[in-house]
């Protein structure tokens, strides 16, 4: 079964300065038929003003993956990183027993634009930690590269989480198949461009929500840049 979340059925907050738009319930938004899929809890795209940001806030017991798209993010943590994350760079945070931090754009008259996610923990109570990794498009063109997992394979950065997250960059011709488990779930959240998943046509920010399937095909992209998640059911 796959079923289809457009983009504009996501929930949406408009700050002035932060333009975000929400994939599962958050904050102020709130929709009881999306609080989540699997453990993948947020999915949060954000656009943040030049000279804007988040200033310092706590939190504990997730995993959170920042995944810049255009800026720079900065970020500083009670952990002692003080950290500038670049488009292609993969930022891990794992909250465990509490930590805090900020997250600003400094550039000026540039807006940042990146994506948060948070997937829940299945161990708590552990310390907090911090890892970043840089992934080139050249790895991840015509492919799904891994980027984040539970293990850290092929140089992934690693997550305290039942969980494993690719990216890929496909157009034209381009095409990548995931085996999938059909006892876990499968989410495609598409950053940017067009692409078909399992003869779906998606446009940027449309998802798809796999269960029961074996299989992931992707294909006739069209300067797409998509994110696909296994998750624990």
């Amino acid at each position: 079964m796959m079923t289809i979340r457009f983009s504009g059925e996501r929930g949406h907050a408009d700050h002035g300065w932060l333009k975000s738009q929400h994939s599962f319930s958050f904050a102020g938004y709130h929709d009881p038929q999306h609080m989540g899929f699997g453990n993948l809890r947020v999915i949060n795209e954000d656009h943040i003003a030049a000279g804007r940001g988040f200033g310092t806030h706590g939190h504990k017991d997730m995993e959170i993956i920042s995944y810049v798209l255009s800026g720079e993010l900065a970020h500083k943590d009670s952990m002692g990183n003080v950290k500038g994350i670049p488009p292609g760079d993969v930022q891990r945070m794992s909250a465990g027993t509490g930590v805090q931090h900020s997250e600003f754009n400094h550039a000026e008259g540039q807006t940042t634009h990146f994506l948060q996610i948070w997937i829940e923990p299945n161990v708590t109570g552990i310390a907090p930690g911090y890892e970043q990794k840089t992934f080139t498009d050249i790895e991840k063109r015509g492919t799904l590269r891994l980027v984040a997992s539970s293990d850290g394979a092929q140089g992934s950065v690693t997550i305290h989480a039942d969980a494993r997250l690719y990216a890929g960059l496909l157009d034209g011709d381009e095409a990548a198949t995931l085996a999938l488990d059909p006892a876990r779930k499968t989410y495609v959240h598409l950053v940017r461009g067009e692409l078909e998943v399992n003869g779906q046509k998606l446009a940027r920010g449309d998802a798809a929500m796999i269960e029961a399937q074996s299989r992931l095909e992707l294909g006739k992209g069209h300067d797409a840049e998509v994110l696909v998640f296994d998750l624990a059911a």
